[in-house]
């Protein structure tokens, strides 16, 4: 009968090595480190990346460490076959394809990787940073190419509202914008609260803002090549005369600055194929629900509500044809499942689907390059009051420094010399 993993000696580990193709590391992890079977149980991804392993090659990273945890697993199962995955203390069970993924926090990392969540994942702030400028730059163009759709807005009396069935068959609700606005607001600040505690808030940054301009800048095209009728008869649209290239930077500049939105005064027509405001609304909604706990169910229908009445208030309004919300609904949950299905199926993935990956998807190639896998729905607090003591204390620490060096100077400006100075000549 086989040794129990955590009785292999050195030796064994090394024929362990052997068997599975990495020879070459024989002599860093037995000769140089002495690792025994019960130090492979303990062995995890990030001490196969840093010092003092600090193994380069990337491929075999991930190769050696699913070898790992398929050894740290079986070990497991043999060493007590009645636990189940995960915590004892919770005696939850664990599948790779369950749908409880806030139970993560729960399961050690070897066993996340073989869950297919993403292990040892960094901020990458700078990632961060570029989608941020990536959004405001689309947004930018957004706004001025609203003003140019705007100018070819068709003449209401040649080209009346086209056949609606929703809009036929709905009266016009004057308020109904405004609420689907509010609506918005609300959908927008409980993403905020989500992106303030979830741990991973850089790369949900990234997402979020990375999918977002790739949908508006797509709108921008679609505005641009096709101008439908005004919708409805109460809006009054009519081209106007902006001027030079200058007047349409300012009007472009005022509607880019209030986002937009008519409670904020904008008033726009001509930007119908598609709807910016639903495409917001469902983006909000699918990021909310993806990146929270499955078990607050109150949010997501919440959330989804939200969602679905934000909407109806679009067309009540009369403010867009039903094809363009419609559309933008489709667009913009595809564009969430296909990113995503993609980033969390990096690691299944063929050279060939990389390749091609990286000329469709240039951004989500270099926004997703180190996710290799589902990102866990973990939670903490920005700052910590450790971080805050520490802060505190380097600050007074820092304050009293450059208070010592002025005393000096003040003692001489006041005429009295320095304690130093009067200690020296009373010595003397």
């Amino acid at each position: 009968m086989a040794a129990p993993v955590a009785q292999w000696d050195v030796e064994r580990v090394r024929r362990w090595l052997t068997d599975g193709g990495f020879s070459e590391y024989t002599e860093l992890l037995c000769d140089q480190h002495r690792l025994d079977g019960a130090s492979l149980l303990m062995l995890t991804e990030h001490d196969l990346r840093h010092a003092p392993l600090q193994i380069k090659v990337l491929g075999d990273i991930k190769r050696l460490w699913l070898r790992l945890c398929q050894l740290q697993t079986e070990g497991d199962q043999l060493a007590s076959p009645a636990v189940p995955l995960g915590s004892p203390r919770k005696q939850r069970r664990f599948t790779a394809d369950s749908s409880d993924s806030e139970a993560v926090e729960e399961v050690p990392e070897r066993e996340r990787a073989l869950l297919g969540y993403a292990t040892a994942l960094r901020p990458e702030r700078a990632k961060a940073v570029l989608s941020m400028l990536y959004l405001l730059m689309v947004t930018w163009i957004t706004s001025f190419v609203m003003v140019i759709v705007h100018d070819r807005v068709p003449d209401m009396k040649k080209y009346p509202p086209l056949p609606d069935i929703f809009l036929d068959n709905i009266p016009h609700i004057p308020w109904a914008f405004g609420i689907c606005e509010l609506i918005g607001t609300t959908l927008l600040l409980i993403w905020a609260g989500v992106l303030l505690v979830h741990k991973h808030r850089f790369i949900l940054i990234r997402r979020f803002n990375s999918l977002c301009g790739t949908v508006y800048l797509l709108r921008c095209i679609t505005m641009l090549i096709t101008s439908l009728s005004v919708p409805g008869t109460h809006l009054t649209c009519a081209p106007r005369a902006y001027g030079d290239l200058h007047a349409k930077l300012q009007q472009a500049y005022s509607i880019w600055l209030n986002a937009g939105l008519s409670i904020q005064g904008v008033r726009s027509c001509g930007d119908y194929m598609f709807s910016g405001h639903t495409v917001a609304l469902t983006m909000l909604n699918f990021f909310i629900t993806e990146y929270t706990p499955r078990r607050i169910y109150f949010l997501h229908t919440f959330t989804w509500l939200l969602n679905v009445f934000g909407v109806f208030f679009i067309l009540s309004a009369h403010e867009h044809y039903s094809i363009d919300v419609f559309i933008a609904f489709y667009i913009t949950s595809r564009l969430f499942m296909y990113y995503h299905t993609l980033a969390n199926n990096q690691v299944t993935r063929k050279r060939a689907d990389e390749k091609r990956t990286r000329i469709w998807f240039p951004l989500f190639s270099y926004f997703e390059a180190n996710v290799h896998g589902t990102v866990p729905n973990e939670f903490e607090w920005p700052v910590t009051v450790a971080w805050l003591r520490a802060a505190a204390g380097a600050l007074v620490e820092q304050l009293w420094g450059r208070a010592s060096q002025l005393r000096p100077a003040v003692a001489a400006v006041n005429g009295k010399k320095p304690p130093s100075a009067r200690k020296n000549r009373q010595r003397r």
